[in-house]
């Protein structure tokens, strides 16, 4: 099937050549090396043409696998968005073809991820090659940025998008690149959630973890546990308005992600940071004392009750119903900051859930502090604060996700005077943000050990989309990276010029980032 796929390719590029007898376009010189993609890639190779992207051109995929044609459906919305053009996808051309994009499904050997992609762009087609549609969409992610924001009106009677020829090889460092966004202390609705999620795609990050209970908060509907929602959900920090996700819009949010590719870690925060949870049921309470709504930012009061059957029924079928509208295979159960909590109480706590979200069809992933508790191989612990404990983890099997306050905390203000943000973990410009390796991050943790990367932004000094995004952006821009690119390859001062360039792509998301002086933003 994928020979027949790459037949019928060759037919068309054929029937291009016999049709595109017409006067040669003389196309500026152009150095594909030399355009400002993030993430960067593995190889580029300049060609020193340019591939016209007009009216006459259209899109084919690969027929073997229906997911290809989505992602030649995204890339023609994209094109249609930027530059107005309505490029058809696996339609007729009515007998006129002059330039093909086509999307492969290919068995390559050379694409040894399935994130991987090759990009070939020639004069009459570019051709975008990868063995799952995961990959060609990374690989319609790079051919978005090498689009031009304006035409070439120079050229021909009809509008023209230069883009440069060449060949582009690449892949991810790490299969897990994400971010993470607290829901929890103040609510985002699912537009402004699905804004963030389309600026994560652009930038090929694959995961986005919603912290979706906490203290001031609980933010999904169970529906076995409705007081969750109807108690839990209508509180936040500093006591503005606030909500929760229907079962339908999360599941619509799940959809949405997956349509680009990211999957979805839900956290439900245990045992500590669960006074929303316990407000809405009392018998869920440990620490002994009289429950009340809480809208201030305080951590480390609130736990479950360890030792009581009833507790973990509850978590049965919170786990239960999550997991059932979350495709991805985890489940996050926090664990952090849980400080009146027994030890002893924590331990056994977090090997029954485990446990349970293992019997849900879930893998565990945790903040650092399971890696006390005797969790399995499987179990994944995410550092952000004790680098022993991500030892401990990895010495058990386990994987690690790199998310350390002091150099990954999207909620760090830049400097002293940012109007959002804390700053307990240091202040976090965006050049410190960038300039530092997960892979040796840990002294003595092994490359093989290390699942990826993510950066965390709490809410606790954000409640809207333009707060969220200026505490994101530019900083997620460079963790994009650092999840995604070769680490040998990476350069502040050269990231720098290619992040400026990012300016117009911002601007059209209508994104409200922080315009950090270290960057000489390119406005033009």
């Amino acid at each position: 099937m994928i020979y027949r796929s790459i037949l019928v390719f060759v037919t068309i590029l054929s029937l291009a050549a016999c049709q595109t007898k017409k006067e040669e376009i003389n196309f500026p010189k152009t150095d594909l090396a030399k355009a400002p993609l993030i993430p960067k890639p593995i190889k580029t190779i300049s060609t020193g043409n340019a591939f016209g992207l007009d009216l006459n051109t259209v899109i084919y995929t690969s027929a073997v696998d229906s997911e290809f044609e989505k992602v030649g459906k995204f890339l023609s919305e994209h094109i249609k968005n930027k530059t107005g053009l309505d490029i058809g996808v696996n339609s007729s051309t009515g007998g006129r073809l002059e330039r093909l994009i086509y999307i492969n499904q290919s068995d390559s050997v050379d694409l040894d991820n399935s994130e991987s992609y090759q990009l070939y762009i020639k004069k009459d087609s570019i051709f975008l090659n990868a063995k799952t549609a995961a990959g060609a969409f990374r690989g319609v992610q790079t051919l978005r940025q090498l689009i031009p924001e304006s035409s070439n009106d120079t050229l021909t009677d009809f509008p023209i998008w230069v883009i440069p020829t060449g060949k582009i090889l690449d892949g991810p460092k790490f299969g897990y690149r994400g971010t993470m966004l607290d829901v929890a202390r103040h609510f985002f609705t699912v537009e402004e959630v699905k804004k963030y999620i389309d600026a994560l795609a652009y930038y090929k990050i694959n995961i986005l973890h919603l912290h979706l209970s906490d203290d001031q908060g609980w933010r999904i509907e169970i529906k076995s546990w409705p007081q969750l929602t109807e108690v839990g959900g209508v509180t936040e920090v500093g006591g503005g308005k606030s909500g929760f996700y229907t079962q339908e819009q999360y599941k619509d949010l799940v959809n949405y992600a997956a349509e680009r590719h990211i999957t979805i870690v839900p956290e439900i925060d245990m045992p500590g940071h669960t006074n929303a949870a316990s407000v809405s049921y009392p018998f869920l309470n440990g620490n002994g004392k009289e429950i009340k709504p809480y809208i201030g930012t305080r951590v480390g009061f609130s736990t479950f009750n360890a030792r009581k059957d009833t507790v973990y029924s509850f978590l049965d079928d919170v786990i239960r119903e999550i997991a059932a509208m979350t495709p991805g295979p985890y489940f996050h159960i926090g664990g952090d900051e849980s400080h009146v909590t027994k030890k002893s109480d924590y331990i056994h706590f977090v090997e029954k859930v485990e446990k349970i979200v293992q019997k849900h069809g879930k893998r565990m992933i945790g903040w650092n502090e399971i890696a006390q508790a005797d969790i399995s191989s499987n179990a994944i612990a995410q550092l952000w604060s004790e680098p022993k404990d991500a030892l401990k983890a990895a010495k058990n099997g386990s994987k690690i996700i790199i998310s350390p306050a002091e150099k990954a905390y999207l909620d760090m203000q830049y400097d002293s005077i940012s109007e959002y943000g804390l700053h307990w973990a240091g202040f976090i410009p965006v050049d410190l943000g960038y300039q530092w390796n997960p892979e040796t991050y840990v002294e003595g943790l092994s490359k093989e050990h290390i699942l990826g990367i993510e950066a965390p932004l709490w809410s606790e000094t954000i409640s809207n989309s333009a707060e969220l995004e200026y505490l994101a952006f530019p900083r997620v821009i460079g963790y994009a990276e650092l999840g995604w690119s070769q680490s040998e390859h990476l350069n502040w001062d050269e990231y720098k010029v290619r992040l400026a360039l990012q300016v117009p792509y911002l601007e059209a998301m209508q994104i409200n980032y922080y315009p950090s002086k270290l960057v000489d933003w390119n406005k033009e």
